[in-house]
């Protein structure tokens, strides 16, 4: 088990013109040949918009993009004229595939977080898809068979256990609260890589939130 601490990540964004971003890999202006993925993760970013700031319409291609919001609407346009608001407990996914070009931006009046992550797919290339589901909590695990990947959500009130999934690779990202995963402690923006575990759980010692990649 490799814990990452949230402090550990590389910050970037824009914090001038209200935008905030935390990667938990190498990206960008932050190179690390050491930190370029783990199973088919190869971005996990904690995004920080401002009412009225977002990202332009950029480019994506041969690759999963899952987005989780945690505070605020996020919302979205594509080039596939996919047009949304995005919510807390709704996850959105967009499939790149050869390539599609996009929007995100905080339209609100209150400012938006959210965690998006990068997969890389089985296969490049393809006919780019979107999809959000509402509510995605009530009905985890998520699967994102592109990238031979489930998602699980993990919602525990203090004292509450959850088991980690049995698989190759497993990704625990803490949202919000605080969890005791085997004998390391983790916070909120803290994250643990686990390889092949074994009879593992998360005991919440307060209200917590988790994000539990399993890859195969």
């Amino acid at each position: 088990m490799d814990v990452r601490r949230a402090d550990e990540r590389y910050p970037g964004g824009d914090p001038a013109a209200g935008i905030e971003s935390w990667h938990a890999f190498s990206f960008g202006p932050h190179y690390d040949p050491d930190n370029l993925r783990f199973g088919a993760m190869i971005a996990c970013n904690e995004e920080r918009l401002e009412p009225g700031t977002g990202f332009d319409e950029h480019p994506h291609s041969h690759t999963e993009i899952v987005t989780w919001v945690t505070e605020g609407e996020l919302t979205h346009r594509d080039s596939t004229g996919h047009e949304t608001v995005v919510h807390p407990g709704d996850v959105q996914r967009l499939s790149a595939a050869a390539g599609v070009r996009h929007v995100e931006r905080n339209e609100g009046s209150t400012p938006l977080t959210f965690i998006q992550t990068w997969l890389a797919p089985l296969t490049p290339g393809g006919t780019p898809s979107y999809e959000t589901v509402r509510g995605i909590a009530d009905q985890t695990p998520y699967a994102i068979p592109e990238a031979a990947t489930l998602l699980h959500i993990r919602r525990l009130r203090a004292g509450e256990r959850t088991a980690l999934p049995d698989a190759p690779f497993v990704y625990v990202h803490v949202v919000r609260g605080e969890v005791l995963l085997g004998p390391e402690k983790l916070t909120q923006g803290d994250a643990a890589r686990i390889t092949a575990p074994t009879n593992l759980e998360a005991t919440a010692t307060t209200q917590t939130e988790l994000l539990v990649w399993e890859f195969f």
